[in-house]
């Protein structure tokens, strides 16, 4: 399985000819370096929440455009696409299989937000390899420890590093892929990931410097 990253949270995870994206979402659209042309042929869209970091309406229309994608998400987001005449399907507490891929899909907590409510948000794990929790932390999550990857969140307005490395050194997975930083400048994400690098080696834990868009790791 191949996961190449598409910056901040936009992730496309490929096996056998076979292509899901996650979350194409505003941050990486925002200075041109990804294009709705690089997901042509992508057979399958995940949402997980109605964040604009990981969901916007115009964005996901000019990515069908050019592929003619699947949309799997969950209610609440189903209900924007609705009003945009968006056909998709609905995965929120199942198992679904789409080419090669198992997805087994879970409600997850977000993690708090100044003055904003929490939005419906949908984790995954991806062929009883890869934890998805998206944007929480929360303690259930546990029940996935030593897990082959973790896609960790690594810096948002919501967490702290040491909340972000306490959660991660509790679930113990094997190898971590760092998500959500798309806020940030290019210089300042490599000095915060060779921390990470150095907190998690401690622990035999592999921490991928993946930052760049369509870097990649195979698993």
């Amino acid at each position: 399985m191949k996961i190449s990253k598409y910056l901040h949270s936009c992730l496309l995870f490929e096996l056998d000819g076979y292509k899901i994206l996650f979350d194409p979402g505003d941050y990486s659209f925002m200075e041109g370096l990804v294009i709705p042309q690089m997901f042509a042929d992508v057979n399958v869209i995940v949402i997980t929440h109605i964040h604009p970091d990981h969901f916007v309406i115009d964005i996901l229309k000019s990515i069908l455009d050019v592929s003619g994608a699947q949309i799997i998400t969950n209610s609440q987001v189903g209900q924007q696409l609705d009003k945009a005449a968006i056909k998709y399907t609905v995965l929120e507490d199942a198992i679904a299989h789409f080419g090669p891929f198992k997805l087994q899909a879970f409600p997850v907590k977000h993690e708090l937000i100044m003055d904003n409510p929490l939005p419906q948000m949908t984790g995954f794990l991806i062929n009883d390899k890869v934890l998805h929790p998206v944007d929480s932390m929360e303690d259930k999550l546990i029940a996935f420890k030593n897990i082959e990857l973790l896609i960790m969140v690594t810096m948002a307005p919501f967490a702290s590093e040491v909340m972000i490395s306490s959660f991660a050194d509790k679930l113990a997975p094997k190898q971590v892929l760092p998500v959500h930083d798309g806020y940030a400048k290019e210089f300042f994400i490599q000095k915060r990931y060779a921390a990470y690098v150095k907190h998690f080696e401690k622990a035999g834990i592999k921490f991928h410097e993946i930052y760049k868009v369509g870097d990649s790791i195979t698993i």
